[in-house]
């Protein structure tokens, strides 16, 4: 063998080691995409505002929006001419299994991160901020957590209310919990006075509470619990995608982008009702758009 041929035969087996090498390393989602010609994203039917059904029953909120930007970088990044949008809902329950199974590529919804589901999914940096409160009736008299001693609290099934909840009783708390399969099966089992209070994250309460049929027979009780940060699922070792949407995120927080949208879902009108949650952006998200971070540590 000359000297050229092996020169050529070695230069060909490192191709061939380098192609195999950034094969391995390619993203999953990605791969899928570029595959099956399309995306999946998840969605919530009724998380007000971070995605829910709007006045034509499609998918609206400000989580749609981040995704609908990741959605735009993924197209510029395949160099595609288009990219179909499906569009699959998900609920409390099966979010996690539908992201594990390939079902979803990103969920679009108001799910929190925990060390429980890094386990299991992985997430963006964070895009909200929230902490666990109870809602209950003004009229039951119910002024602080004591007061649902011996009493049925409800919390929606797969929520990390349900730990927080079971956590709480645990430290003395005498209270029976139940949980429901939606949101707005909570808010049924707390209005009919099945339950004497609702735990969820406190925006998700705000939003539900704006859209009651009379909000101000609603009322917090005045404990928070921990702080949680919520972000768009994504499926677990798959670095390259999240660092994608993460570059997403992140620069539309360096420009602005960010706190605009969260003006237009948070502190303005939103459709389908025109209701304004007030809920303007808590210190904790404020550092977390100055220094984004998927950390779940505060």
């Amino acid at each position: 063998m000359s000297v050229l041929q092996a020169f050529l035969r070695l230069s060909s087996a490192l191709a061939l080691s380098l192609a195999v090498t950034a094969a391995s390393a390619e993203s999953p989602t990605l791969d899928k995409i570029k595959r099956t010609g399309a995306i999946t994203l998840g969605y919530r039917e009724a998380s007000i505002p971070f995605s829910y059904l709007g006045a034509d029953q499609k998918p609206v909120g400000f989580s749609m929006d981040l995704c609908a930007q990741v959605v735009d970088k993924i197209k510029s990044d395949l160099k595609l001419d288009n990219l179909p949008v499906k569009l699959q809902p998900v609920d409390s329950a099966n979010r996690i299994p539908l992201m594990q199974n390939g079902t979803i590529d990103i969920e679009c919804g108001g799910t929190s991160s925990s060390a429980a589901r890094l386990k299991q999914v992985a997430f963006t940096v964070a895009t909200f901020v929230s902490s666990a409160r109870w809602l209950t009736k003004v009229s039951s008299g119910i002024h602080d957590v004591k007061g649902l001693d011996g009493k049925t609290v409800v919390v929606t099934q797969g929520s990390n209310a349900v730990g927080f909840a079971f956590g709480i009783k645990a430290k003395g708390g005498t209270f029976n919990v139940i949980q429901a399969k939606d949101h707005g099966e909570s808010m049924l089992v707390l209005q009919s006075g099945r339950a004497a209070a609702f735990m969820e994250d406190d925006i998700l309460l705000a939003s539900l509470k704006s859209r009651a049929p009379d909000p101000a027979a609603l009322t917090f009780l005045p404990e928070t619990y921990d702080l949680v940060a919520y972000g768009l699922m994504l499926r677990r070792e798959d670095p390259e995608f999240k660092a994608l949407a993460d570059g997403v995120l992140k620069g539309m927080m360096a420009s602005g982008a960010f706190a605009k949208l969260y003006t237009k879902w948070f502190e303005s009108p939103i459709p389908p009702r025109g209701e304004n949650l007030t809920f303007p952006m808590s210190d904790a998200l404020k550092e977390r758009v100055a220094h984004p971070s998927d950390s779940i540590n505060f």
